[in-house]
């Protein structure tokens, strides 16, 4: 009996953890169906690991098997970085480095490496704009790399590749340069290019006199989602929320009513999702289904007054979208109508990452480097937890394997029972 169970042992060791591929999930959409997280942790408590890094991002970590990929960049982004960790003991495996001389705008709250790496079992992906994207195996040899042009935009890029079957589909922008594009994931060669109007980089001088041109932009991750039994990618744009076809980069599905920021991701449920802009504009929500402009017959309802400024995606559970807005006042909103059902302040301020969903609770860390548990609660804010760390942070956790994987400004930790 003891050499079967210390077999049966040995097997489980070896089998792969669960996987947590991309930022905001292996689904894209915040949910976990993870189990044994952590509750509770601190400086001294259920941390297995850390691991510092040489400066400050506000890209989140992503976990594939046996590995902790991250990026960050050093010297205001001549040095661009993808490190890969060990997640057994947080141990540096390899790094690359991509050098960069060019002059790239950002914004001094976004430094540069804000886009999260996305990873399949072969390779991982990671974009650093006008630096280029990159594909590497996991033992961090290059297997492709292609130049996508410039971007320049006053606050910087941060939207994140993601990998879809034999694809790695992203929002390249903003500026005067906007597309979404899809390469093989295997070569790099483009699958189809769709183009954006773009707009105002906000780099432009400006004559006092003249009227001025809106300052445009998405950073929105693309998200795929099943509809009617067939794939799409929805991205939020300036002024719209639209679909592509996966295959041809065709528009299929647009719906309007969004303002001229896109910072958050589009936010799903069963039948229906939720758009928001950014920087107090207006938030919508759509059924899914039919094609071509569905706004008139698809837009449930335009949120246009008293809204608060939001950097990170909620979750939608049910009815109820759960969301962290950056002033640290997080919100219940009933999907279907877009009533808010209620308002509350969250301890700690400001809050630029995505609420995550796993175990019946919600997670959500705020800038002071504090993670938030908090129950689902559609009634009243009811906060179960409030974990430190003590060292600021603007990304979103991921969960692998009955662990909590979070980057702060200084290091990426492992959090363990």
């Amino acid at each position: 009996m003891s050499l079967v169970i210390h077999s049966l042992l040995a097997i489980l060791l070896e089998l792969p953890a669960g996987d947590w591929p991309q930022y905001r999930g292996p689904s894209g959409n915040g949910h976990s169906t993870e189990t044994g997280l952590p509750l509770e942790w601190g400086p001294e408590k259920n941390i297995k690991w850390r691991a510092p890094l040489p400066g400050p991002g506000n890209s989140s970590p992503i976990v594939l098997g046996q590995r902790v990929f991250v990026t960050v960049a050093i010297e205001n982004g001549k040095h661009r970085h993808l490190y890969c960790f060990d997640r057994k003991d947080g141990k540096q495996l390899w790094v690359k480095t991509v050098e960069f001389d060019g002059n790239e705008p950002t914004h001094n709250t976004n430094p540069y490496c804000g886009s999260s790496p996305a990873a399949d079992e072969e390779r991982v992906v990671v974009w650093h704009s006008s630096a280029g994207l990159f594909c590497y195996d996991h033992e961090g040899k290059e297997l492709w790399k292609r130049d996508l042009g410039k971007f320049a935009h006053i606050w910087g890029y941060g939207a994140s590749p993601v990998i879809y079957k034999d694809k790695v589909i992203l929002n390249c922008g903003p500026g005067e340069r906007t597309f979404v594009i899809t390469l093989d994931k295997k070569t790099g060669k483009t699958v189809w290019q769709t183009d954006e109007p773009g707009g105002a980089s906000g780099l432009e001088k400006r004559n006092p006199n003249d009227k001025q041109a809106p300052w445009l932009g998405s950073w929105s991750t693309p998200q795929v989602v099943t509809v009617g039994g067939k794939d799409s990618v929805f991205v939020a744009m300036p002024h719209h929320i639209q679909a592509y076809d996966p295959d041809s980069g065709e528009v299929v599905w647009k719906c309007s009513g969004l303002g001229d920021l896109a910072y958050c991701d589009p936010m799903f449920g069963k039948d229906g999702g939720v758009a928001m802009s950014g920087y107090t504009g207006p938030a919508i929500g759509f059924k899914l289904g039919g094609t071509g402009d569905v706004t008139e017959s698809h837009r449930l309802w335009r949120s246009t007054s008293k809204n608060p400024q939001r950097i990170g995606s909620g979750v939608i559970i049910g009815n109820h979208l759960f969301m962290a807005n950056e002033p640290g006042i997080a919100q219940c909103i009933e999907l279907e109508t877009g009533k808010e059902l209620w308002k509350a302040r969250l301890p700690g301020g400001n809050v630029w990452g995505s609420i995550l969903h796993a175990e019946g609770r919600l997670y959500v860390t705020n800038q002071a480097g504090s993670t938030l548990v908090i129950s689902p609660n559609p009634s009243e804010l009811e906060i179960l937890k409030v974990n430190h760390l003590n060292e600021r942070s603007n990304s979103t956790p991921a969960f692998s394997d009955g662990e909590i994987f979070l980057r702060t400004f200084k290091a990426v930790y492992c959090v363990s029972k």
